[in-house]
């Protein structure tokens, strides 16, 4: 089997949140030598990409976006062992601090952007719902996130995330990290005029968007 037959079969293992054919196939692909970030990049992220797109589309609903994050997040143990196991670090491309802001106490849309994003290769730290801003203005300065992502399921709480952006500023750490929004009555408008660096409309995006803001694409 060709890598690029490998690739295609670990794609089409997460569009049909197929665990044990996914598993089966990352381990072929390594013992023919791809490359375990070759795996990660151009079939495990493209595969999550796709299903998220489904979901969008709502081709699939939330049960089989959830496996499949789930499943990639399994198998992603095996495809990072390889990387020590070759003298590579971990694969971590940086600390996401994911809340949904003071107010609300929706998550299910922040704890599938969680999922996706360590099935990404960032290490996430949940703070939970209706979080007050002081509180993760703290954490910023505690744990030096590169990403802080915020989420609002209301239209009412909308403004809490403009007050975290500013508690962050106030706090002198602005520069230090970047600030992506969502939530289902945000908008890339909302995300520009509170000064957020990135905005997502669903969990696969929001990967998309860490990417990017991280300047992985």
């Amino acid at each position: 089997m060709s890598r690029e037959e490998v690739i295609g079969t670990i794609m089409e293992a997460i569009v049909r949140q197929d665990e044990e054919a996914l598993a089966q196939n990352v381990s072929k692909g390594l013992e023919q030598g791809v490359e375990p970030l070759v795996i990660i990049n151009e079939g495990i992220t493209p595969g999550l990409r796709k299903v998220g797109d489904l979901f969008a589309n709502e081709e699939v609903f939330l049960p089989e976006l959830v496996l499949a994050g789930q499943i990639v997040t399994e198998v992603m143990h095996v495809v990072e062992a390889k990387l020590r196991g070759n003298g590579a670090e971990s694969l971590n491309k940086g600390l996401v601090l994911m809340a949904t802001v003071r107010g609300d106490v929706h998550d299910i849309g922040k704890n599938l952007v969680i999922l996706l994003l360590k099935a990404s290769g960032y290490e996430v730290e949940n703070l939970g719902k209706s979080v007050a801003a002081e509180t993760i203005a703290k954490k910023v300065i505690e744990l030096k996130p590169q990403i802080v992502g915020l989420s609002s399921l209301l239209s009412t709480t909308m403004p809490a995330q403009r007050e975290v952006i500013e508690t962050i500023n106030e706090s002198g750490v602005r520069e230090s990290v970047k600030i992506l929004v969502g939530g289902a009555p945000v908008t890339r408008e909302w995300a520009e005029k509170i000064g957020a660096d990135g905005y997502a409309e669903n969990a696969s995006e929001a990967v998309i968007e860490a990417d990017r803001v991280m300047g992985y694409r």
